[in-house]
């Protein structure tokens, strides 16, 4: 589950707003998709783990939020119809760069793209799949977040 100070800058930085169309890949336990949710928006949450689908469901319905399950892999198992405001990327399962193409050609104008990553590669490897495909304004921060008592 991401952490509570890391889901606060998640939000800020995608600017979420009424209505927007959200994609959250790589989804795990949904804690990203129910805080978009709570913001008004349309999630749409790909999750590839059983496990992880079904704990996202229960968190949906424990905190009263609408969120729309994509249990398979991204980006083949995504509805190709559809158009995003904001995506955001949790989780890859080895294809960052072709969710990052497939990002960029399904996200409305104006749209923003951020992710969460553990390792300082896969931030790297972000970096390079976002200014391939076309995105010019990269801002990139390294965040930590620790609680005292």
């Amino acid at each position: 589950m991401t952490k509570y100070e890391i889901r606060v800058m998640i939000m800020a930085l995608l600017e979420i707003e009424q209505n927007d169309i959200c994609l959250d890949i790589g989804a795990g336990t949904g804690s990203v998709s129910v805080e978009v949710a709570a913001q008004g928006a349309k999630v749409y949450a790909v999750e590839r783990r059983a496990e992880g689908a079904s704990l996202i469901s229960q968190n949906a319905e424990k905190f009263g939020v609408e969120v729309e399950i994509l249990h398979g892999n991204a980006p083949e198992d995504i509805d190709e119809t559809l158009e995003f405001d904001k995506v955001f990327v949790g989780g890859t399962g080895k294809s960052l760069e072709e969710i990052v193409d497939w990002s960029f050609e399904h996200m409305k104008d104006g749209g923003i793209i951020a992710g969460s990553f553990v390792t300082l590669h896969n931030l790297v490897d972000f970096q390079r799949a976002l200014k391939r495909a076309g995105f010019s304004d990269v801002d990139t921060r390294l965040i930590s977040a620790s609680r005292v008592e």
